[in-house]
Order: structure tokens, then C-alpha cells, then sequence
């Protein structure tokens, strides 16, 4: 147990696998040899920009509202856009209304984009953390649900169903990973993976990659307490937090091995590189993990994967 929730579980990643809206999962896992021989080593790239909204936020949100009782009062939460979009998703195919709180800073393509999917989407604060906290104070004012990111289950377990299918799929080919490296925001992503990988690869490193502008998880997982920071200047927005989620960071105890960061130019490198190597268009933070295996090195000759995890990148005004 931990904040008075059990942590992610294998078994729990399995029932969402078999739940969760098909059309976010079965994601292509591909490989390039160009890309291999540039990094001097075997990468698996997990492509999670296929789906509707374009990122891999809907199978965790999917498997949320999936579990969360039904109500009349509108699911609440903060979100940079991807996340806001799989809970606009799930609560448009369950006549759920769903509010967001988006920074004044959002990407103006995200926020279309939720309120496309019937999210009522609301611009408060500067950065994330602040619109997360407008809609915490929100949610609790108005007695509503308030689904936070990072902090819950059910979310991580949706994540998480990405490891599982990228170990059943290296298991045909007799293939096991020496690594796995996951973008790190608020958390889902990474202990959802992690938990997986802990279960059924536990030979396999499980790497998490903050952006070095905001480390905020990094820091609190380096020193075992939660740290801010007063900014998070990244163009990853989808990583660009202040404020380390204590439930994630609970998890991330006994999921994760190391914390890596990665610079502004790095991510860009990354972001150019998915598209000359893989001809995919990959948002900042979905390249983060990329970013990573670029900067930081290692794994040299081994074999590693990481998640393309999102592509609603923001377009320059005409």
C-alpha cells in the first residue's frame, strides 16, 4: 500500500490489456537498422501516436473511467492536453462530462483538441502545476471527482500495458531487453511500465528521463523526498513538471533503477532524429527516452526499448 492505495500490480496491468478500448493498444513496435547503427545499439520503439488522440494517455484514462463509479458531477483534472484527451475520449463514450484545467501557456493544438472531444477546458495559471492546482481547489468546492495524474492506480495500470506488449512481442523473437527507457512527467507512465517489467523482465533496467529543466521527479526520487522547483522551462511539455506526485514517487521505489536528465538540445536532436530515422513526427516529451539513449549513451550492443509516446506537437502560428 502506499497514500492509502495499492500500488500497481501485474495482475492488474493484465485485466486492463484485456479491457482497455482496442484502439489504443496493439501499437507498432518497430526497429531501423540506420537508427541502430547511429546509436550503436538495438532499439525497439514503442509508437503510441497512432491512436485517435494521438497519444499512449488513453489507455490508462480508458481503464480509469472503466473503474471509477458512475456520477452526475463532471470528472475533473489538469492536464497539459494529452491526458485531458483520453479523459475526453473515455468520458465522451460514456456520456461523462469531463472539465480540464489547462495552463494560459497551453498548446493551443491540445487544448482545440480536448474541447473537440466535448472537454469543457479552462486556461488558468502559467504552467501546469498552477492549473492543477485551480483544479484541485475546483473539484473539491464543487464536490467533484478530481482524477490527478500519476497519482492513481488504475492509470499507471493502463500505462503499463505497453511492457506488456512489448515483452510478448521481443518473446516470439526470443528477445530480451537489457533495458527500457520511459519519459518521466508525472509518473504513470514510468511505474506502470516499471511494475511490468519488475514482474516478468526483472533483468531488464527500467530508466526514467526528466527533462534537465524540470527536475522535479528526478530530484525527489535522488533524495527520497518531494522536491519543487519554481519552473519547469521545457519545450517537453508533456514532462514539464514542478511538483513530484507523492503516489508515483512511492512507486518509483520499487520500480525504477536510475532517473536520467536530458537537455533542450538533446530533446530536439531526439525530435529530428524519430523523423529522419522513422519517419514519425514525435512531440518533445515523447522523444524524451530517445533523448536519453543520445546524450547519456550506454547500452552499447545491447538491446533497449523506449516509447515514442506522443505527437500533438505544437504548430507555429501563420
Amino acid at each position: 500500500m502506499t497514500h492509502e492505495q495499492p500500488a500497481p500490480s501485474a495482475n492488474g496491468i493484465l485485466a486492463a490489456s484485456r479491457a482497455i478500448d482496442p484502439v489504443f493498444t496493439g501499437s507498432p513496435l518497430i526497429e531501423q537498422q540506420p537508427a541502430n547503427a547511429e546509436l550503436g545499439l538495438r532499439l525497439f520503439a514503442k509508437v503510441e501516436t497512432l491512436n485517435p488522440i494521438r497519444s499512449f494517455k488513453g489507455r490508462g484514462t480508458d481503464w480509469w473511467m472503466q473503474n471509477e463509479a458512475p456520477g452526475d458531477h463532471p470528472v475533473v483534472s489538469a492536464s497539459a492536453g494529452n491526458f485531458g484527451q483520453g479523459l475526453a475520449y473515455a468520458g465522451r463514450a460514456r456520456g461523462r462530462k469531463v472539465l480540464i484545467f489547462s495552463a494560459t501557456t497551453a498548446n493551443p493544438g491540445k487544448v482545440e483538441a480536448m474541447r473537440r472531444l466535448g472537454a469543457e477546458v479552462r486556461l488558468e495559471g502559467g504552467d501546469f502545476d498552477a492549473a492543477k492546482a485551480a483544479a484541485r481547489a475546483y473539484a473539491k468546492i464543487n464536490g467533484c471527482p478530481f482524477v490527478e495524474d500519476g497519482a492513481l492506480r488504475s492509470i499507471a495500470e493502463g500505462a503499463g500495458t505497453i511492457a506488456l506488449e512489448i515483452t510478448e512481442h521481443l518473446s516470439q523473437g526470443g528477445i530480451s531487453l537489457d533495458a527500457i527507457i520511459v519519459p518521466l512527467g508525472n509518473g504513470a507512465l514510468l511505474t506502470g511500465i516499471g511494475t511490468w517489467i519488475r514482474a516478468r523482465a526483472p533483468a531488464c533496467k527500467v530508466i526514467g528521463v526528466v527533462a534537465a529543466n524540470a527536475p522535479a521527479m528526478k530530484h525527489s526520487w535522488e533524495t527520497d523526498r518531494l522536491v519543487s522547483t519554481e519552473t519547469a522551462d521545457t519545450a517537453a511539455d508533456g514532462i514539464a513538471v514542478r511538483e513530484c506526485v507523492p503516489y508515483a514517487l512511492d512507486c518509483m521505489k520499487a520500480t525504477v533503477d536510475e532517473v536520467w536528465q536530458v537537455s533542450e538540445d538533446a530533446i530536439s536532436r531526439a525530435r529530428d532524429f524519430s523523423l529522419s530515422h522513422y519517419g514519425l513526427v514525435v512531440e518533445e516529451a515523447g522523444v524524451a527516452g530517445l533523448a536519453g539513449l543520445i546524450e547519456n549513451g550506454g547500452f552499447k550492443g545491447r538491446s533497449v526499448a523506449t516509447i515514442f509516446c506522443g505527437g500533438n506537437v505544437r504548430v507555429p502560428a501563420p
